[in-house]
Order: C-alpha cells, then sequence, then structure tokens
C-alpha cells in the first residue's frame, strides 16, 4: 500500500505547484476543494479509517460477469482470452455503496497473457450502470469518471470518462472544467517522467484515489499522477466503484488490498 511503501518524507517532499483558474471561475474564485496543494496536504495518514472492501477470499460484495472475474492467491482477477473475449468493456461492480467523498487505494500489476502485451483497466468512481444497445448481454456496462491504470506509454494516470467525455485529465496535468464546461490546463509535471514511476506488468503498483467535493486526484506509487476539479453540468457527486477490464487482446489484471476511507 502506498503508506506502508512510502514514508512520510518521501511523501511530504512531493510538492506541487498550486494554480489559480480565476479567469475561469464565474466568480473570478476557486473553491476551497480546487486548488491545487502539496501532496501531504490532501492525502490523510489515518491507518485506523480505511476499512476493507475485500475480503482476500471471494468477490462477496461485488458484482461481475464471472467468465471474467475470479479470486486468485489474496487477488482478483480480471482476464480475457483468446478462447474467452469479451466484446465489451465489463466490469466488477462494488455494491456496498455509492461513495461521494473518500480515498480509495489498493494495489495493481498486468501480467502477459499468451504473449500479448496488453492490458487495460481502470476504477470506475461517481458512476453508474447503464445498458448499452449495442451489447445488450452485456448487463455490467458502467459510466462515468474512471481513474486509469494499463500497459501503455500514456494511459496509466490519466482520468477518463468512460461513455462520456474521454480523457478529461492526462499524466501530469491540473484540469478545471468550468461551469460552462469548457478546460483549463496547467502542467504541474512531466508526462513522461512521471510514466517512469510506474510498473507497466509484473511487478505490484500502489493506486490511490482522492475525491472530495468538486475535486478529483490520483497517485501511482506516491506521485501524484493528475488533479481534475469539475465544476461542470456534467460532474458526478457520488455513485458506484467498479473495476474494468477493457475489450481487445487477451489481458490479465490483478488487484489486491482494496482499502476504502470515507471523509466527513
Amino acid at each position: 500500500m502506498i503508506f506502508k511503501k512510502y514514508s512520510h518524507d518521501l511523501i511530504s517532499a512531493v510538492v506541487l505547484m498550486s494554480f489559480v483558474f480565476a479567469a475561469a471561475c464565474g466568480n473570478g474564485e476557486r473553491s476551497d476543494e480546487g486548488m491545487v496543494v502539496t501532496a501531504q496536504d490532501d492525502l490523510e495518514i489515518n491507518e485506523n479509517d480505511f476499512q476493507s472492501i475485500f475480503d482476500g477470499e471471494s468477490l462477496s460484495g461485488w458484482d461481475g460477469d464471472d467468465r471474467f472475474w475470479s479470486v486468485e492467491d489474496g487477488a482478483i482477477v480480471g482476464e480475457t482470452s483468446e478462447d474467452n473475449p469479451t466484446e465489451s468493456n465489463t466490469f466488477l461492480v462494488w455494491e456496498e455503496g455509492e461513495p461521494s467523498d473518500f480515498e480509495l487505494r489498493f494495489q495493481y500489476r498486468f501480467l502477459i497473457v499468451s504473449g500479448h502485451e496488453y492490458g487495460n483497466s481502470g476504477i470506475q468512481i461517481r458512476s453508474e450502470q447503464f445498458t448499452d444497445e449495442n451489447h445488450p448481454v452485456n448487463r455490467w456496462r458502467v459510466r462515468g469518471y474512471q481513474p486509469d491504470f494499463a500497459i501503455s506509454d500514456w494511459i496509466p494516470g490519466i482520468l477518463y470518462e468512460e461513455a462520456g467525455r474521454e480523457i478529461l485529465a492526462r499524466r501530469g496535468q491540473s484540469v478545471l472544467i468550468d461551469s460552462d464546461g469548457e478546460s483549463h490546463v496547467e502542467e504541474f509535471a512531466d508526462e513522461g517522467e512521471l510514466g517512469e514511476y510506474i510498473e507497466m506488468h509484473s511487478n505490484w503498483n500502489d493506486y490511490q484515489v482522492y475525491a472530495n467535493g468538486d475535486t478529483i486526484r490520483t497517485y501511482i506509487n506516491g506521485q501524484r499522477m493528475h488533479e481534475l476539479v469539475d465544476q461542470s453540468p456534467e460532474a458526478r457527486s457520488e455513485g458506484i466503484l467498479a473495476f474494468q477490464v477493457h475489450s481487445g487482446p487477451p489481458m490479465r489484471v490483478e488487484i489486491r488490498d482494496v482499502e476504502l476511507k470515507i471523509l466527513d
């Protein structure tokens, strides 16, 4: 986990610039939640507040297509193969709530399947299930905010909106989407340099999502990957959590130590 693997000193050292998009906001100011602050300010370290939402033995409390989701050696496994593909993106949905303001943390890794160096997954937050008319048999379709992880040069660490506005923030970006739906982007770190902190396959990565008010931030291995401040009409303040298996070549993602903390 992030707080076990990385020291408080390291987290404190990840100091990021504050960006104020005064011109973009109707009243000339950003909300407190909308300020870009240091990693130390928005990472809560009280371990007692985190609750496990995966028991490490079964998918109790989760719902997904059992052709693609299972549990092995204490980890959730999402896997497709040449003989067992998914025609559309499919999700494993947490059934125990629809959190609004929270921190979520877990570990993930990708393993190579049948020589295909492919893996594309993510964690849906503040999302909803919906019926996809193009794939009516797949009832495990989800749309909404998706902090991404993948085997890719650029995908891991972005914030995507599944079945919606698509890419909302790339790695290294702080983005404000104002009340008119216009995006205002500032770069706080180099996309390529942040990518060097990510293990693409075989090794475990620590992943954390912080969602509070209009702000979403994601960290991989202790490094802030992006920030979104969404003040648009399309913004969502609560919804389901769900892990993704993406359609395409065979892939295998493993996820473990899934813990949630609700913020007051």
